[in-house]
Parts: structure tokens; sequence; C-alpha cells
């Protein structure tokens, strides 16, 4: 599946040339905070406005969204400010009251894409509904499970949506990291690569989690030629209800889109030409390494088969691990990069010589 007959998310928007921006608090808390926002917003040029009205917590006891009273505040802004409005849905009945309102854009949040029954129930509704004009985003699953982002992609898209685009807002991670959700590029790139013609909007607010990384994360959006920026601000964000810390003004929004570079793909002069025919050059170059790579570890595989030992020696990974890494981060690499690499390489080499040990000796 290819999704070669997607239509804009919204029309005049999302496409090659022109950025989406959705902005607006993570919480619609009161009409007064939901109408302030949305007014300044819509002053500094943004169209869409965007505004969770429940709100899934981990947790009971919390502030889960202000519920279906809200949607009449998400109208008030549209009839008011011109502004196209989208809200979370995780339910079927979420999903009726919201179309019922008159909500342009549904998203379907991290904790509910991961669940291909919740997922499945939302694009029944609106295949029952006959929704097939309004505009459905779906953020990637909480863990960075490609498949299952697609799968929930796909399923949205055979009830027949065709206004479908996928938020990515950074995957959950459990070390120390200056984020909320691990950014994961390779991810939402591998996802470009293998649907093309689906927008991938980047939510830097979730992935951050703090407001001074909303700025780089953006930057980094638009030098990888996502189409879109979903943005929580709010017109007193340390005042709000639910996230805080990752939400701005208004006021910083517009300072943040103004800083923005656009870079012009299409100005490839021969000198950049010439450093791509050297990576195509060190990229073969690495092929043959690693094929000789694997050879070495064929034939400790077959030594291994000979003396009876074990594949995988602890020790022995645990200080090439090391080593190798140390030596690329003096180099000016990530150790994260490192550790990827030569993990993806043991694995190659422990599969090479699993084959070998398992080899029938011919009679």
């Amino acid at each position: 599946m290819i999704f070669d007959d997607l239509k804009p998310i919204v029309e005049g928007g999302g496409s090659d040339d022109s950025l989406l921006v959705m902005s607006g608090p993570c919480s619609a808390e009161t009409e007064e905070q939901v109408m302030s926002t949305a007014r300044q917003l819509a002053i500094g040029g943004v169209k869409i406005f965007r505004a969770g009205i429940w709100k899934p917590r981990t947790k009971p006891g919390g502030f889960e969204g202000i519920g279906k009273k809200g949607l009449e505040w998400l109208k008030r802004v549209k009839t008011e400010t011109g502004m196209l409005v989208a809200t979370e849905v995780a339910m079927r009945s979420h999903v009726l009251e919201a179309l019922e309102a008159g909500i342009d854009i549904l998203w379907i949040g991290a904790r509910t894409s991961a669940n291909p029954f919740a997922v499945q129930e939302i694009a029944d509704t609106l295949k029952e509904a006959k929704a097939t004009d309004v505009s459905v985003l779906v953020k990637n699953p909480v863990n960075p499970d490609i498949e299952l982002w697609i799968g929930a992609l796909e399923r949205i898209y055979n009830a027949g949506i065709r206004r479908l685009g996928a938020v990515h807002r950074g995957f959950s991670y459990y070390g120390k990291s200056i984020y909320r959700n691990l950014p994961q590029w390779r991810i939402p790139i591998e996802l470009h690569r293998r649907l093309p013609n689906l927008s991938i909007i980047i939510d830097p607010s979730h992935m951050g989690g703090k407001r001074e990384l909303i700025g780089p994360l953006c930057q980094q959006a638009l030098d990888m030629k996502f189409n879109g920026l979903m943005i929580e601000s709010h017109c007193n964000p340390d005042e709000a209800w639910s996230d805080k810390n990752q939400q701005i003004t208004p006021e910083v929004l517009r300072f943040i889109l103004s800083s923005l570079v656009v870079r012009n793909e299409n100005r490839d002069g021969e000198s950049l030409q010439n450093l791509r025919r050297q990576i195509d050059k060190i990229d073969s170059e690495l092929l043959e390494l690693y094929n000789k790579r694997m050879e070495i570890s064929r034939e400790i595989g077959r030594y291994k088969k000979e003396h009876s030992m074990p594949v995988v020696q602890e020790s022995r990974y645990d200080d090439l691990i090391r080593s190798r890494v140390a030596a690329a981060v003096q180099m000016g690499m990530s150790a994260d990069f490192m550790k990827t690499v030569l993990q993806a390489i043991h694995e190659e080499s422990v599969r090479q010589q699993i084959e070998i040990l398992n080899a029938k000796i011919p009679s």
C-alpha cells in the first residue's frame, strides 16, 4: 500500500512548498484561555488551532480534559477567527462528538495508535459516519515500532480517509536524555521512504518536553523537508493545567517561525556533487570491508564449531564495544551512533556464525 491517492491535509497546506503549522494549548482549560490563545495565534498568521479536549492520563486523578463542552469553544474559535480546528480522539464517542461539532482535523495520540483495537474502532466509526473528507493525523506509537505506526495509518486509510497524515512526536526512552521523547529521526525518514505521498508533521513540543528545545527541533524538521509542525502554545504557559514546561506563548511562536531557515535543495553545485561522489566511493569501500569482516566471522564460526565453543562471548563483546565507542567519540562521532553500528555488525556476525554451527557436515 503506497497511499498514492492522498489529498492535502488541508487545502493549500502541507504541500512541498507550504509548511503546515498547527498550534494551540495542550489542553482546552477555560473558554477565556482558548479564545485568548486563538486570537493571538490568528494575528500571527497561524491557520490551524489545536487543543486537547480529552486527555488520556497514566493514572486517574489528574486533569483528563474539559470534555465535550470544550468542543463549543473550538466552534467559537472557528467562527470568530476563521481558523481550522483540531483535537485528539481516542474512542468512538470522541469521534462522533467531534464530527458533530464540525472539527476539521482529528488526531490519534501515541497511546491510542499503539492499540490496533482502538484504532480500528476509530476507523470503523469514521466509515460508518461517512466522514471521508475529515482530516486525520496519526501520531507515532509510544515505542519505536514503524510497522505498528504504518498499520494504524492503513486502518484509517482503509476507512476511506484520504486527508491523512502522520505526526512524529518522538519515542519513549528510559535512559538519560535531553529530550522528553527521543526523536529517532531514522524512523520518520524510513516512513517517508516507504510512504512518499504521506505528509509528516513534527511535534517538537512532546519531543523536546522543554521550551528551549522547540526552536532547534523545528529547524531540524525543516532541514529534513518534513511537511509541518504541531507546536503547543498557551496564552499563559506557566499556569497551564498540563505540560506547562513544553508550551510557549504565541509571541514566542511567532519569533521561532520567523527565525526558521528554509534550505534551498535546488542548489546542487559541482562541489556538492563531488562530495557526494566521494561518499558513494567510501560507501562502496565500507561494503567491501564489511564483507571481509563477515568472512573472518565465518572462519571464527568454523573454529568454534570444531572446538565446541559458544558463539557469543560476552567479555570479548563488552571490551570491543567499550574500546570502539571510546575511539569513535575521540573522532567526534556520537557514542549512540557507534553503539548502534557495532551492535548491528555483531548481530550479523552472530547470525552467520550460528549458520556455520548449525550447518550439516556432508556425509
